[in-house]
């Protein structure tokens, strides 16, 4: 099978692909994705809805913004041999490679100070149960199966942390950034969880 090529760098920022432009995953042999942190993410859940991460090599050129240079920095790029990393997914059919945010949908005029009533367990600890201001999910790419969650139950109040494998959250109106990009509608409830049963193939 041959190797596929896409090159999605005329992305702009908060801009992901849409699956019909990355649909070629199914036939490719290999995979090389040109493009920002939101270009991998699609070639990835694209790849994981035909099945084939486990058997297809990715390899990735990011381009130069600040949030591809950071995941290219955390993933390795340019170091080291072909391995399997977890793949961090949500229940909407999407991956999260570097940085999710859920925040109330209706900012008003004063965004930084938006709050949304939530409930949240991260695994089996309970980390939020009432009004905050945002939650921050990340992967731990230094870990397997891991996500790390951050909830600001308001401004200049210290965060709470947390590392485990999923989040389930249930909420007022919500909206939801994966990777830079808004979700297109508000959500009332959102899983995000590094699944341990997928494995993606980095060649970097």
């Amino acid at each position: 099978m041959p190797l596929v090529e896409f090159d999605l760098r005329g992305l702009g920022p908060g801009q992901a692909p849409d699956r019909a432009s990355v649909a070629g995953v199914a036939d490719a042999g290999s995979l090389l994705v040109r493009g920002p942190v939101p270009a991998l993410g699609t070639v990835l859940a694209a790849l994981h809805a035909a099945g084939r991460t486990a058997e297809v090599p990715v390899s990735w050129e990011p381009t130069e913004d600040a949030s591809s240079r950071g995941l290219a920095r955390d993933l390795g790029i340019g170091t080291g041999d072909e391995r399997e990393l977890s793949l961090v997914r949500d229940d909407h059919g999407g991956v999260l490679l570097q940085h999710g945010r859920y925040e109330a949908a209706e900012q008003g005029r004063l965004p930084l100070a938006a709050r949304l009533g939530v409930q949240a367990h991260h695994d089996d600890e309970k980390v939020a149960d009432g009004m905050v201001a945002r939650i921050d999910v990340r992967p731990d790419w230094r870990a397997v199966d891991t996500i790390r969650v951050v909830v600001s139950p308001q401004l200049m109040r210290p965060p709470r942390r947390s590392t485990g494998r999923a989040l389930q959250l249930a909420s007022d109106p919500a909206q939801v950034t994966r990777d830079g990009v808004v979700y297109p509608r508000p959500v009332s409830r959102w899983t995000w969880y590094a699944d341990d049963r997928v494995r993606w193939r980095l060649r970097p």
